[in-house]
């Protein structure tokens, strides 16, 4: 089979206007149910659910039971990282209705994709990370040096609990309104985590948008800027 046959597989899945919607409705992170995302497509709870049955099938989004609604949620990052590099060719090439860019300023600031940081203060914090050589990007891939195993050890990460996980440590993520790299996977998703439990940022209810708290603001920056 040619590679391009799989591509246009989840080209057509994504492709869809109603489908689109929903994938996009969670980027956010949260499970929701086919009623929820119904009518973030604007169709009908059965339209819903049987575009929700070819996600699944297409490995796009999981679905779990709890008592009597069923929950999806996109499948990994990884989904959500394809859906971020969708979104910022959109941005710029495609037709702005259907898939635009973050037009509210508070969207680009902060938010959440899928389970980390990403927008302006996404990109910054990826960028200071490299500046202080915390991580090291080459040819598209991250890893993690020596300066930065102590430093996120020293933020409170448990970074050997997180090897033991599935999921990449580090991972690049195409950002949707900036279209530079922000650090998703394992590392990108703790330091959200990290950054929450600090009180240094909150999530805005019914939203992606983060809002950084003055001192959590004054913090990040000290964390980003150049030594």
């Amino acid at each position: 089979m040619k590679a391009g046959t799989d591509l246009a597989q989840v080209g057509s899945l994504v492709g869809d206007p109603a489908r689109a919607n929903m994938l996009a409705a969670l980027m956010g992170g949260a499970a929701l149910t086919a009623s929820e995302l119904a009518m973030e497509a604007g169709v009908g709870l059965p339209t819903a659910s049987a575009h929700l049955s070819k996600l699944a099938e297409g490995g796009l989004v999981d679905v779990s039971r709890q008592g009597r609604h069923r929950y999806y949620r996109l499948a990994d990052d990884r989904v959500a990282s394809m859906l971020e590099s969708i979104m910022g060719v959109a941005a710029v090439f495609g037709p702005k209705r259907v898939l635009p860019g973050p037009r509210d300023g508070a969207m680009r600031e902060a938010r959440i994709c899928y389970d980390h940081l990403a927008g302006e203060y996404g990109v910054a914090m990826f960028d200071g990370f490299v500046r202080r050589g915390y991580l090291a990007a080459a040819d598209g891939s991250i890893g993690l040096t020596a300066a930065g195993e102590r430093y996120f050890t020293g933020f409170g990460i448990e970074l050997p609990a997180l090897r033991k996980g599935r999921r990449p440590l580090c991972r690049a993520c195409l950002d949707w309104s900036v279209r530079r790299t922000h650090l998703a996977g394992a590392l990108g998703a703790a330091m959200l985590d990290r950054m929450i439990a600090l009180h240094w940022v909150r999530r805005e209810a019914g939203s992606r948008v983060l809002r950084f708290t003055p001192p959590g603001r004054r913090a990040f920056d000290e964390m980003v800027r150049e030594e």
